[in-house]
């Protein structure tokens, strides 16, 4: 079975074909209806771990049925900031962190949606938040998803990993970038561990993906196996990078004080590549 990673899983029922049901929509937002409760920019999370609601007021965003009630949102201003938001979302129930992830992208990509891109008039929602509409060419914007390649690379029995210069200290990760417009998977992996860290791959594989939310990233886990093992770094985009033996891996995975390092937490998808590597 393919790993798991925070973030990912069906999360709640969308009920996508209510969206375009304009009457049947109207009809979710009765006594029976609940609104997402919002604090410091995210989805309020409370001490158990779970989502915190209220009854519904502001409905702009159908965030779909959960235990037989309609889920809603007001249109929030979220917090884009990844870093800032690590407490909420290290108290947050793994059950839960879809509609939190939805939740939040689907806010930060309204509160940057207000205008047409294609002639620059003010856009209003329309199928229960889930896109807008212009108010003057009618044009249709959707909600988009950025693909971001996280990868692994494995040079006898070694693991690739790096840090970032906003990384706390002594942790290190899994390398990864965007994908550009007219590149497959593939060749996102390859181009960037050449870019950041000198070498080649080959046999990329894809492992896992993972919802983003900060603000709106779909990141694509795979692995790949390094022709050399000698590294040059990318310092604009990296502080270090370096090879860790399997035992080093496993003494950082276990919260080792004198481990060689400190592995990223456990909802980023970087983390559950690690571990599948080490079960592997």
């Amino acid at each position: 079975m393919r790993p798991e990673p925070f973030f990912s899983g069906p999360g709640i029922d969308r009920a996508d074909q209510v969206r375009v049901d304009p009457l049947r929509l109207a009809e979710l937002t009765g006594a029976e209806a609940r609104q997402l409760i919002w604090r410091d920019g995210l989805p309020a999370v409370g001490e158990d771990g779970r989502l915190e609601w209220q009854p519904a007021s502001a409905t702009d965003l159908f965030l779909g049925i959960q235990d037989g009630q309609p889920r809603f949102s007001a249109t929030e201003q979220p917090h884009a900031n990844a870093r800032a938001a690590f407490d909420t979302i290290g108290a947050l129930a793994e059950d839960e962190a879809p509609l939190f992830a939805a939740a939040l992208s689907l806010a930060w990509w309204h509160s940057r949606h207000l205008f047409c891109a294609n002639c620059g008039a003010s856009t209003e929602i329309e199928r229960g938040g889930w896109s807008r509409r212009c108010t003057e060419c009618s044009a249709q914007h959707f909600p988009r998803v950025d693909p971001v390649v996280i990868m692994l690379a494995e040079h006898d029995g070694r693991l690739l990993l790096g840090r970032q210069p906003q990384y706390p200290p002594g942790r290190y990760s899994a390398l990864a970038g965007f994908l550009e417009p007219g590149e497959s998977i593939e060749a996102a992996v390859a181009r960037e561990l050449h870019e950041e860290a000198g070498i080649r791959v080959t046999d990329v594989a894809y492992v896992a993906s993972q919802p983003w939310p900060f603000p709106s990233s779909l990141m694509i886990g795979c692995y790949a196996r390094a022709v050399g093992d000698e590294l040059t770094i990318d310092r604009t985009e990296l502080d270090d990078a370096r090879w860790f033996t399997r035992e080093e891996v496993a003494a950082a995975l276990k919260g080792d004080p004198d481990a060689a390092f400190q592995p990223p937490p456990r909802f980023a998808i970087a983390r559950t590549l690690l571990d599948h590597w080490l079960a592997a």
